[in-house]
Formats: structure tokens, C-alpha cells, sequence
């Protein structure tokens, strides 16, 4: 395994130190993602570097008892293990993150052809109202403090500018949705998401992967 990684030059060793790095830090690496300049989704480098060194990943990761795959039909690379923990969100960030889960799963079923959707800020709002888990609508502040974050996860990707943003602003919810939930029934766990019970509190979310279709 080290004879491998010596024998790589300079360039390449830096971009498999990157992809282990970010594999730690969020637990998956998409294979494309919404490129702004062209309107388009791209393929990512970090995803080409880690599938053209897969099995050494694969081994490496092994050491540390972690189980790297790939699922191809998601366009996802990713690492699950006991020892991966989960990253602490505010509880708007969370309310959103089950939503968007939620999004997307509806999308999904309704017999989509890509590996990831496109909802509205009106949309996100308007789900997270069903289910009675915000007592009023959060404040333009509040929102973009929250998509930002998301989107540092690579959780979602804004598809209009952010300092417009307002019930018809656009987000491409990326396959990397199913990286940071367990595979609980999002629609319960909403339920019991209270108001009463949380305001305030910060939640955690696991990052492990739900069992996904190969």
C-alpha cells in the first residue's frame, strides 16, 4: 500500500491526500456537481481521483476498520464505520436537512431520471409547515445562514444568488442527502420534532450512510 502511494508524483499524491481529507471530514464524495458558470453539472475531480485509486482507498480506510464503497447509480463514493461521528447542527439546519431528505425521496419515487432534484426555498418552508416543526417562518438572515451551511456540506447547491433569496429561489438537492441520515422514517422523526420539545437545542445528525440501491 505505501509502495503504491510512493511510486504516485507529487501532483497526484496531493490529490489523493485531498480526497482522504475529505472523505473524513463529510464521509462521501459526489461525482458531479452544479457547476454555475455553465448552468450545468460537472464531473469532480475529487470523485475521478478517488475512483481511478479505489482500491488503495479502499485498503487504506480498511486500517482504521472503515468500509469505503461506490454507489454508481447515486454517483457517490463513500465510507461507513462505527468510529465515523456524526457533526452537531443548529436545529434550523437540521429541520432542513430532514426536509430536504424528505424532498428528495419524494422526488425520487415519483420515477426521476437523475440522481438529483431541484426544490425551492417555498417548497422546503412550505414542508417543514406540514408537519408544525416552525412556529413562525425563519428570517431572511436565518435562511441564508442555514443554506450556506448546507451547502459547505455539499448538501445543496444554490441555483440562484442567495442575496435574493426568497420563495422561488432554486436548490439542487445533491444524492449526498442519503450520506448524513440514518435510515430512520424521516416522516416520524419530523413528528416528534416539536417546537415545544427542541426551541432552541442543537441536534445531531449521524453521518453514516443508509442502506442505498446499488
Amino acid at each position: 500500500m505505501i509502495a503504491y502511494y510512493e511510486e504516485l508524483d507529487d501532483e497526484e499524491r496531493d490529490r489523493l491526500r485531498n480526497v482522504i481529507q475529505v472523505l473524513y471530514r463529510q464521509t462521501f464524495l459526489l461525482e458531479r456537481k452544479f457547476d454555475k458558470r455553465t448552468g450545468r453539472m460537472a464531473v469532480s475531480g475529487e470523485y475521478r481521483t478517488g475512483s481511478r485509486h479505489f482500491e488503495f482507498l479502499k485498503e487504506y480506510f480498511a486500517v482504521a476498520g472503515i468500509t469505503l464503497q461506490e454507489n454508481m447509480h447515486m454517483g457517490l463514493i463513500y465510507i461507513q464505520g462505527e468510529t465515523l461521528w456524526g457533526e452537531k447542527l443548529p436545529r434550523l439546519a437540521t429541520i432542513y436537512l430532514l426536509v430536504l431528505k424528505l424532498l428528495y425521496d419524494e422526488q425520487m419515487a415519483a420515477v426521476s431520471s437523475s440522481s438529483h432534484v431541484v426544490v425551492t426555498m417555498g417548497m422546503v418552508n412550505g414542508k417543514a409547515g406540514e408537519f408544525h416543526v416552525l412556529s413562525s417562518l425563519p428570517s431572511p438572515t436565518e435562511m441564508r445562514k442555514t443554506i450556506a451551511l448546507l451547502k459547505k456540506y455539499q448538501i445543496i447547491e444554490p441555483m440562484d444568488v442567495l442575496e435574493e433569496l426568497d420563495e422561488n429561489t432554486r436548490f439542487i438537492i445533491y444524492p449526498s442527502i442519503h450520506a448524513v441520515l440514518l435510515g430512520d422514517d424521516i416522516r416520524e422523526l419530523l413528528g416528534t420534532f416539536s417546537e415545544e420539545e427542541y426551541g432552541g437545542e442543537e441536534a445531531i445528525i449521524q453521518s453514516t450512510l443508509e442502506d442505498m440501491p446499488e
